[in-house]
């Protein structure tokens, strides 16, 4: 970790770099003390001694944040009060048995993850609920076959491709892991079907440890309008470093569950709702149009 202390406000402030002293030259020696002639009672001569203020320190500067962004935060999290967009009812948190065992809370997680990608939560909900009338354990989906399983999904996006995922994973999981799931993003994403962003959201929910942010769609988007990137990203993942180079960690959960839910509802994909939106006024990506 490099140098310096982090306020509470995440802005890091970076240690001084270390100072040039070069030899001093011979003016500015003779600067440092200079001698001057004045008229005073005694008719005597003082002496006048000059010292040169340091230089400014250019390595110490604020890390960089984006401009209003903590009065967009709080707006988001007022228009979110409610708690009633789809990700609430229906989102990740949501699809598993809570009287489950943890070891197979955790495997629902992580499938109902997997089938959420390119997904509406309605229809990941859907085929969660019938994944889990049908048995939803490493060991009863071990003992399904793929048109079986297909049938349970569909129609989640990608359905076939993610039938050989959830199968392959499975196996994976029952060999290497004794029917757990891996308990860092480093194993998760080695995992047939299991990006970063999934990844984070499983440390999440699964292990309720923060390793990082979960950037899908909803996250990219609004983060981009918002220009709570420095430049312009192309992708969740670069979307992801972007944000965790300076959002407080303290708010890497929840940043997720918020914009997902404000994408939902307000800052759609396409004609997004401004004229409902607390941040019109302060928002650079916001439509003007009455």
């Amino acid at each position: 970790m490099s140098a310096g202390r982090v306020t509470r406000s995440g802005r890091k402030i970076l240690g001084g770099g270390r100072r040039q002293r070069e030899a001093e030259t011979e003016e500015q020696a003779a600067a440092r003390s200079v001698t001057t002639s004045s008229s005073g009672a005694t008719g005597g001569k003082r002496r006048l001694a000059v010292e040169y203020e340091p230089a400014e320190d250019t390595d110490k500067k604020l890390k960089w944040e984006p401009r209003s962004w903590r009065k967009q935060l709080e707006n988001i999290r007022q228009m979110r009060r409610a708690r009633d967009a789809p990700v609430d009812q229906m989102g990740a948190e949501k699809c598993f048995d809570r009287s489950a065992e943890p070891q197979v809370i955790r495997y629902q997680v992580l499938l109902s993850l997997m089938l959420s990608s390119q997904t509406k939560d309605q229809v990941t909900s859907a085929a969660m609920t019938k994944l889990r009338e049908h048995g939803l354990t490493v060991g009863s989906i071990l003992e399904t076959d793929e048109e079986t399983l297909g049938k349970l999904i569909y129609p989640v996006g990608f359905w076939k491709s993610k039938v050989k995922y959830i199968k392959k994973t499975t196996e994976i999981l029952q060999a290497q892991y004794g029917g757990d799931i891996p308990d860092n993003v480093a194993e998760l994403v080695k995992l047939p079907g299991v990006g970063p962003k999934m990844a984070h959201l499983i440390m999440d929910i699964a292990w309720n440890k923060v390793s990082g942010i979960g950037v899908d769609t909803h996250v990219h988007r609004i983060s981009n309008r918002l220009k709570w990137v420095k430049k312009e990203t192309k992708t969740p993942e670069d979307t992801r470093v972007a944000l965790e180079d300076w959002l407080p960690r303290d708010l890497w959960s929840e940043i997720n569950w918020l914009l997902v839910g404000f994408g939902q509802q307000v800052c759609l994909p396409v004609s997004p709702r401004c004229s409902d939106c607390l941040n019109r006024d302060i928002c650079p990506g916001a439509s003007r149009k009455k």
